[in-house]
């Protein structure tokens, strides 16, 4: 018998049996055995490899970025903020407007899916303040979703309502993402061969296959009602209409947000909207695999390796500038918002409680 068969075998003991002092090694080597057969167990064996591949893509990023520092001018990235022009702002921040408007879009899709019945206010604050929050922390099913039941449980929403809401907003992301990775790599293929290093009809073969996979699953989703399992809800996923709406509302999002970080871009930069588009979600992509609070230090590391431009420190500036329209300024509204939100809430209920106290008062 091996040492793994007696750790294995004093696994079986009786509860109530007693170790001898030489047989407690045997009880640490079978908790090893244990840990490591629950660490190659198929169902976990996929979340180590993912956990292993978040962790290897921020580590090169922060190694891509020390680099990038290391001679870093920041009189010249001082310089190029100070140069970015009044309109360059101004078209950014409208972009960044458009984009989370957009995003309330999700929630409205999400609610009629869910047959849920909430006045467009309350989806409004409610999918600004958890895409605001959760974008800027990071872990969206967390952070988002717990937003998402702080604004709609007041309407009425459980929190099984909430999630399966919280899930479908995710797929409209995710349809956007691969639509506008799909034409991009299409459209622009031999331009986006001087990024990637593919040849360009490997980079047209690979946007071909993934508009077609969309286009196999729109009619999946057409022929009947399909119900999935995701993340411990059972979901009826949306028909074909309603699944071209998350497609055109995703990419109108994702289109807006690249926006923003092109218009900040050094004038003369060489590259075109579509390129730096799929550009763009390439670096969200990672930036969401990495596990990086809104993919910081990943996104920035993948745009400065692949976006041309003449100096580093005018793309450093620009991404800055980006970070503070598209993260820090929505954090911050959505903060104050929230706490709005609340005050007024409490006010109301407070104006309530002494109006039906009022009668007993007077009497």
């Amino acid at each position: 018998m091996t040492r793994e068969d007696d750790a294995i075998a004093l696994e079986r003991r009786p509860a109530g049996e007693s170790l001898a002092s030489g047989e407690r090694p045997w009880r640490e080597r079978r908790d090893m055995v244990a840990a490591r057969r629950r660490l190659f167990d198929r169902k976990n064996l996929g979340k180590t490899l993912g956990m292993g591949a978040s962790l290897a893509i921020f580590l090169l990023s922060v190694f891509v970025l020390a680099r990038v520092l290391a001679n870093l001018d920041l009189g010249a990235v001082r310089a190029a903020i100070a140069a970015t022009s009044a309109e360059q702002i101004a078209g950014a921040s409208l972009l960044a407007a458009i984009s989370y408007l957009a995003l309330t879009g999700y929630d409205a899709l999400a609610l009629r899916q869910i047959r849920a019945k909430v006045p467009y206010k309350t989806t409004a604050l409610g999918s600004f303040t958890s895409y605001a929050i959760s974008f800027t922390l990071g872990f969206p099913l967390i952070t988002g979703g717990t937003v998402r039941y702080w604004i709609y449980s007041r309407a009425g929403l459980t929190a099984g309502k909430v999630a399966s809401l919280t899930i479908i907003a995710g797929v409209t992301f995710w349809l956007g993402m691969a639509f506008v990775i799909g034409v991009c790599l299409v459209a622009r293929a031999d331009a986006i061969s001087y990024i990637d290093e593919l040849k360009w009809q490997a980079n047209a073969a690979i946007g071909t296959g993934v508009l077609l996979a969309i286009a196999a699953y729109v009619g999946w989703v057409a022929l009947a009602e399909r119900r999935v399992r995701l993340q411990g809800f059972r979901l009826e996923l949306p028909g074909a209409l309603v699944t071209l709406g998350q497609m055109a509302l995703g990419v109108l999002d994702l289109c807006s947000a690249a926006g923003v970080l092109y218009v900040l871009l050094p004038p003369l930069t060489p590259i075109d909207f579509p390129t730096f588009a799929a550009t763009y979600v390439f670096g969200a992509i990672l930036g969401i695999v990495s596990h990086a609070p809104g993919g910081i230090g990943v996104f920035e590391a993948t745009m400065l390796k692949f976006v041309p431009a003449s100096h580093e420190e005018a793309l450093i500036a620009s991404l800055l500038l980006f970070r503070i329209v598209y993260y820090l300024v929505p954090f911050v509204l959505a903060l104050a918002l929230l706490g709005a939100n609340e005050a007024l809430g409490r006010w109301n209920a407070l104006r309530k409680a002494m109006e039906s106290a009022a009668p007993n008062g007077e009497d």
